[in-house]
């Protein structure tokens, strides 16, 4: 029998955990600190160990460290509420198995667990000490979208892997990757940004690749690409599906064979470079109309992060605004609740980086004072939700969005909160279009009219005043003009 050993002063998760696991046929031990973990550990060896982040007494991330030296080889799954990108670094690096945020669900946490108990011990590591006085790149956003951002780039980082960054304009490629590069062996070697589009369309191979003396006309002279140029460091290509097809050729080259060939030469030179590329298209796309090559697609494709947008995590907009708003003024400038409602229901296309834009010009607009709707550009006001569907959605993401602040309670019935609050406005509208016909409300919504019924009844909506009228209502059949 596989022993678990879970650490967390929760009694709901461990009583949840605990029940779950027994199921499953482990025996469990529960520890409702870091020290009585440890304490446990020795007694009985685990097989895999879940440990939260918070904890009294030594933080989980220490108690992950006394438990890779007391218990060796011990796969540790980190569990946390309160995560963010230099949590899941610290959790990845210190030898964490697996990073779950709180809440999960049972079977994440049984998958993580059979996945622990059943690997291969592994004879290297591949944990990266982090340098000193290192302080991770700053990424806003502690919503479950960005935690699963945050695992990816923890996970991949210490890696030497291409990583193809996906997501819309404005989502943050470039910061994933200035993370990857940070949190990588190489962060003291160089980090090389280069946009593609930005390129001159008849020199990318040589900027990319640097060329020899005579090479073309205006060569006079040797000159090293942009590769070249982070030997041993990380190249991030942005834009990537701007690449000309010729020169994906050479591309693949370097990737699969560390090898760069300058424009004009006969001598390959030997190349240390990890290249970490973003783009907004759809590479799978560009593939398939011949724009973009298969195998180039596949040795970059190796390790993806898919960047949110904005939308998708409304809950992170407050801390981004706050953030923006520090950077832009000294002193603080306060968002009005309206104010916080009225940008939470935009679409934001542009995603973060329209946000930035529109909260500098607010700031700038509000001179000190606190920021109103008012005070945002009408380009931003204008691109908020037009059609019923937007407005729809940006309704919903708002609602959520009060209800799910960092710090309240975690909710555990907004499916039915929601319905509370949409099933009578759906129901009563109906009924006015209709007339008070019940009966072709019961078609138009697609349910049964006794459920209809029951339904008005609960909510008090369009009370029928006398059994000849319930009579009446249950054989109209009448048409709705």
């Amino acid at each position: 029998m596989k022993h678990v050993l879970i650490i967390d002063d929760e009694e709901a998760v461990c009583w949840a955990l605990r029940r779950a696991l027994g199921r499953e046929g482990y025996s469990v031990a529960v520890a409702a600190s870091g020290e009585q973990g440890l304490q446990l550990a020795e007694v009985q060896r685990p097989d895999a160990v879940i440990v939260d982040v918070r904890l009294p007494g030594i933080d989980g991330l220490t108690a992950l460290g006394k438990l890779n030296q007391s218990t060796p080889g011990v796969p540790t799954i980190v569990m946390t509420a309160f995560g963010n990108l230099s949590t899941a670094v610290k959790a990845v690096e210190g030898g964490a198995f697996d990073y779950i945020t709180k809440p999960f669900d049972l079977s994440q946490a049984l998958e993580a667990v059979r996945r622990a108990v059943s690997r291969r011990p592994e004879s290297d590591s591949t944990v990266v000490d982090a340098a000193p006085g290192e302080q991770p790149e700053e990424m806003i956003g502690g919503g479950p979208a960005m935690q699963a951002v945050y695992k990816r780039i923890a996970l991949v980082a210490p890696r030497d892997a291409s990583v193809l960054i996906t997501g819309e304009s404005g989502t943050g490629k470039e910061l994933v990757a200035r993370a990857v590069h940070r949190h990588s062996a190489r962060r003291d070697r160089p980090f090389l940004p280069v946009h593609i589009a930005a390129l001159n369309p008849n020199l990318v191979e040589s900027e990319l690749f640097g060329h020899v003396r005579g090479a073309f006309t205006g060569a006079t002279q040797t000159r090293p690409g942009m590769l070249g140029l982070a030997d041993g460091g990380t190249v991030f290509l942005d834009e990537l599906a701007d690449i000309p097809l010729q020169v994906q050729v050479k591309l693949l080259r370097v990737l699969e064979h560390g090898e760069l060939l300058p424009v004009g030469s006969t001598q390959p030179q030997r190349l240390d470079v990890r290249i970490l590329a973003a783009t907004h298209q759809d590479l799978s796309r560009c593939v398939a109309e011949g724009r973009f090559r298969h195998d180039l697609f596949f040795r970059l494709n190796v390790f993806a992060v898919t960047l949110p947008a904005l939308r998708e995590r409304t809950e992170d907009i407050e801390a981004l605004a706050e953030h923006f708003l520090r950077t832009f003024e000294p002193r603080s400038l306060p968002l009005a609740p309206a104010t916080l409602r009225f940008l939470q229901a935009l679409p934001w296309f542009g995603n973060v980086r329209e946000l930035r834009n529109a909260l500098e010009h607010a700031a700038i607009v509000a001179r000190g004072g606190q920021l109103l709707p008012e005070h945002f550009p009408t380009s931003i006001v204008s691109s908020g939700p037009t059609s019923p569907a937007e407005q729809l959605a940006a309704g919903v993401r708002t609602w959520l969005a009060d209800r799910a602040r960092p710090g309240n309670a975690t909710p555990s019935d907004l499916y039915d909160q929601l319905l509370k609050v949409v099933e009578p406005a759906l129901l009563d509208e109906v009924l006015k279009r209709l007339s008070g016909n019940r009966w072709v409300a019961a078609q138009w919504l697609g349910l049964n009219r006794a459920t209809v019924r029951k339904k008005l009844a609960a909510y008090g909506l369009h009370p029928l005043r006398s059994e000849e009228e319930e009579t009446e209502d249950d054989t109209d059949r009448g048409p709705v003009r």
